[in-house]
């Protein structure tokens, strides 16, 4: 059975949002994890606490524990922040605040920064929406290549937005926007929510799939690996067999009851993808 190298696996702050960060931080380099998707939930680094102070502070106790940043995956989801958003003003200030993103990650030294579609109303066209979220895109990854920043684009669940919702929507939209600074993210959940494979990620994106989100689900519900029902060994080794060499770490959120123990909630995420990795690389 082919391997994914030991080194592609990363840590994030997912499920510890009631932790301090340098708690975090502690935990994962424990877990011999170097480094980082700093999801960008408050208490940590959100886009609306972000001063240069927070930044330097964020960058010092990851430098000290080893540990360096893949990529900063600001909230965009449930927070009020939305690129797509039909109300305009609210849509200037969402663009805006990702492009302070795109400065965080050059400030932390991130590869990456982390976008989703955002979602427009319920009552209107999805082209309408669509459009918005293309243009929206395009400008913040316009702003983030002036610093040397790539971007990660990853498909939601429809609970989530009613834009980008599968790995053709995600090809029709690269298209759209033709920025060539912006990579693909396959989540193991929306994945499986839309009906896609590893097969179908591989055969439209190739070398552009940089990063992987393994999370249990039924299929949704981004659960511990072993709480759901996906077949997330077999989803690793498709990967390792597509000769995947981008990073992958866990999301685990569930119905919030991760937070209170996150801890075990990672040694069981880490338990289940052992056995697919390769302890030599």
């Amino acid at each position: 059975m082919q391997r994914l190298a030991s080194s592609q696996l990363i840590g994030a702050n997912f499920s510890f949002q009631h932790f301090p960060f340098e708690k975090v931080v502690e935990v994962l380099r424990d877990f011999g994890l170097r480094e980082i998707e700093l999801w960008g939930t408050a208490q940590h680094l959100d886009l609306y606490h972000a001063t240069d102070s927070r930044i330097e502070r964020v960058r010092r106790v990851l430098a000290d524990n080893g540990i360096s940043t893949l990529c900063f995956t600001p909230e965009q989801v449930l927070y009020p922040i939305n690129i797509a958003s039909g109300d305009a003003e609210l849509r200037r200030a969402s663009i805006d605040r990702f492009c302070r993103g795109a400065d965080i990650c050059a400030a932390l030294g991130a590869r990456y920064l982390f976008l989703t579609s955002g979602r427009g109303y319920e009552t209107e066209a999805q082209e309408t929406a669509w459009k918005r979220s293309v243009d929206s895109i395009r400008e913040i990854a316009g702003y983030a290549g002036r610093s040397g920043i790539r971007c990660l684009l990853e498909p939601l669940q429809r609970i989530e937005t009613n834009i980008l919702l599968d790995a053709a929507g995600v090809r029709r939209m690269l298209g759209e926007i033709g920025a060539d600074n912006i990579d693909v993210v396959l989540d193991t959940v929306a994945m499986a929510a839309a009906g896609d494979t590893v097969a179908d990620y591989f055969r439209l994106f190739g070398t552009r799939v940089a990063h992987v989100q393994v999370v249990d689900g039924k299929p949704a519900g981004h659960l511990v690996w072993g709480d759901g029902n996906l077949p997330l060994g077999q989803y690793m080794s498709q990967l390792a067999e597509h000769g995947y060499a981008g990073k992958l770490t866990f999301e685990p959120f569930g119905d919030g009851s991760y937070a209170l123990d996150p801890v075990s909630a990672w040694k069981r995420c880490l338990a289940g993808i052992e056995p697919y990795l390769d302890r030599a690389r």
